[in-house]
Formats: structure tokens, C-alpha cells, sequence
């Protein structure tokens, strides 16, 4: 096999799933991390080229990985190291929404949970890919950073979820600067509304908390088109770079949020 190769975290479920499936039909070799193995392995199987009778095709690789341990993180990017050789694109995707509860009401233990995942997990994965990265010098790499658009506007009750992707930011900046002389570059695609379980879990269905105090019916949009943005993103040769995207659902209450 030829294809590119990319890691991809929280490939089990939601945009981690679409993507991972998006880039094994397009001949990347992607290796699947994620907590749940039957999971990693339903999404390998069920991609869009899939033959008849399923199966994880030759160009996955299923790592089962909890991002915050530390431990995890590194046998990942060693196993693919060692299968693979080498790491051309992260898509650094796994997060957790957290409580819907305000800033005076969120524990201690709900806030460290999440940051854990969303901020220290996204860390320990970028770093992981950079070290491999600056070492194909001058290839590189690049890294992709799924965001989410509560980086720049939050919902209501959302204070762990809309701090942990403002910290996001920062990151994808970071890393975009400090892996400039290894040809290292990092973006971040900020997503709102695809119609993935997340979507179900805030109500945009049936009607989502709104800053004003009501609730709304929001509009959503295939979580594959969000999937062939990071595609689009990952396919972009090394001398270009996208920073920042942003793609929503036509109509959303984003703009007038606040």
C-alpha cells in the first residue's frame, strides 16, 4: 500500500467515525483510536467502499486508546509507527461535552474530566504525532484539530466544553508555530450542528437551550460533509495551510447567539 497515513482519535462515533471511513475510501491508511475496540472495528468495517462481508480492510489499523492516559497515547503512535513507518496527518478529534451546568454550579471533578479529554488528551496526541513528525524531517506532517464553534460562540451551560475549545485554539496555534521548522502544520476546523449523538444529547432536535432562556429546534447538516471538509483540509499539500475553518449547518443560531 502507497496511501498517505493518518491517525485519527474518537474514530468510534460521530465526526471521528465519518472521517475515518471518508479517509480509507480515499486510500489513506488510518489507524482508529478510540476507548471502545467493537467500535474502532464497526467503523473500519462499515466504510463507504466496504466489500461484501465487512471485515477491518487492510488499510486500518484498530488501537484502542483512552487519550488521557498518557501511556496510551504513546503505544499509539509507536504501533504505527511500527506497522506504518511514519504519520502524515492527525485528525486530533476525541472530546467529551461535559455537564450542562453554569460556571457557579460545575464540580471540580466534572471540569477536570473534561478538560482532561478536550485540552491534556488533544495535547498528548499532537505531541505524539509532532515527535514522530520532526523526525520524517522534511516531510512533516499536519495536524488537524477538531474545534467546534462553541471556540468562538458557547452555548448556554456549557463552561467546561466552550473553555476546553478556547484552549483549543491556543493549541492549534502552538503547535502550528513550533512545528514550523519541521514542516509541521496544524489547523483547526470549528463544526456546528452535524447530525451525530452529540446533537441529540443538547436537544438540537427537539429543542435547544438558546442564550435568551428558550428552547429551539435547530437545523443540522450530514456529519459526511463535515467529513469531506477534513478531507479537503488533510489533502492540502505541504505548502499550504488552512488555519481555521468553520462549517455550520445553513441557518443555525450561531451568529446571534450571545
Amino acid at each position: 500500500m502507497s496511501g498517505r497515513i493518518a491517525v485519527v482519535t474518537g474514530a468510534g462515533s460521530g465526526i471521528g467515525r465519518a472521517v475515518a471511513r471518508t479517509m480509507l475510501a480515499a486510500g489513506y491508511r488510518v489507524a482508529l483510536a478510540g476507548r471502545r475496540e467493537a467500535a474502532l472495528a464497526e467503523t473500519a468495517a462499515g466504510r463507504p467502499d466496504a466489500p461484501e462481508g465487512g471485515g477491518i480492510p487492510s488499510n486500518a489499523l484498530v488501537v484502542p486508546t483512552d487519550v488521557t492516559v498518557e501511556s496510551e497515547v504513546d503505544a499509539l503512535f509507536d504501533r504505527v509507527v511500527q506497522e506504518w513507518g511514519r504519520v502524515d496527518v492527525l485528525f486530533n478529534n476525541a472530546g467529551a461535552f461535559g455537564p450542562a451546568v453554569s460556571a457557579a454550579d460545575i464540580s471540580l471533578d466534572d471540569w477536570e474530566r473534561t478538560l482532561a479529554v478536550n485540552v491534556t488528551g488533544a495535547l498528548l496526541c499532537a505531541r505524539g504525532a509532532m515527535r514522530v513528525m520532526r523526525a520524517q524531517d522534511p516531510q512533516g506532517g499536519r495536524i488537524i484539530n477538531n474545534g467546534s464553534i462553541s471556540a468562538q460562540a458557547p452555548r448556554p451551560l456549557s463552561v467546561a466544553y466552550a473553555v476546553s475549545k478556547h484552549a483549543l485554539t491556543g493549541l492549534t496555534r502552538s503547535i502550528d508555530l513550533d512545528g514550523r521548522p519541521f514542516r509541521i502544520s496544524c489547523g483547526q476546523i470549528d463544526i456546528g450542528n452535524t447530525r451525530t449523538e452529540i446533537m441529540d444529547e443538547l436537544g438540537v432536535g427537539s429543542g435547544a437551550l438558546q442564550a435568551d432562556g428558550s428552547r429551539r429546534v435547530e437545523p443540522t447538516f450530514d456529519v459526511d460533509a463535515a467529513a469531506r471538509t477534513v478531507l479537503f483540509m488533510a489533502d492540502l499539500p505541504a505548502e499550504a495551510n488552512i488555519g481555521a475553518l468553520t462549517v455550520t449547518a445553513s441557518g443555525m443560531p450561531f451568529g446571534g447567539r450571545g
